[in-house]
């Protein structure tokens, strides 16, 4: 099974194939809106505006299972992150990160990401930078702000290297 096989839900309900990011580098992050975390957003959202034209991409999931952080409904998620945040990159539909009903996504990024694998997702805003091909690079722990994966993004965007 390819990463690419995966299917996730957009905001609207509508269903996609993660193979649409076939040849981009992309940062997948599980979110939280009441979080000590939550203020991350603004960090994604420049890395985002910084990288997007040249083939970077965000994919947001808001997860509600640690402490119950994203209690809102999709929409609700969608306009505190717009409002508050100025967030413009693609959010999806919120999803379980951990447990029996982990989503097909996390199930697979944690079984094989070469940094942690088969380490349960431990908080919120934990990140992973995916190559051009679809290769998991890097997981991130929760505390590790987006400014610092900056350079890691780089790179991948210029030589296609791993950092």
């Amino acid at each position: 099974m390819s990463l690419y096989n995966i299917e996730v839900k957009k905001m609207n309900g509508e269903s996609i194939k993660l193979s649409e990011y076939n040849n981009k580098v992309f940062l997948i992050v599980n979110t939280a809106s009441k979080c000590g975390f939550t203020k991350q957003f603004e960090g994604l959202e420049s890395l985002y505006k910084k990288y997007k034209n040249e083939g970077f991409e965000i994919l947001g999931f808001p997860c509600n299972q640690f402490l119950r952080q994203d209690p809102g409904s999709n929409r609700e998620i969608l306009e505190f992150c717009t409002l508050n945040y100025g967030v413009s990159f693609e959010m999806f539909s919120k999803i379980f990160v951990k447990g029996t009903k982990i989503s097909p996504l996390y199930d697979y990024l944690v079984k094989n990401n070469p940094t942690k694998p088969n380490k349960k997702i431990k908080w919120n805003f934990e990140k992973f930078l995916i190559s051009r091909d679809g290769t998991i690079i890097r997981r991130y722990q929760s505390s590790v702000k987006p400014e610092f994966i900056d350079n890691d993004i780089k790179k991948l965007l210029e030589k296609g290297v791993t950092p």
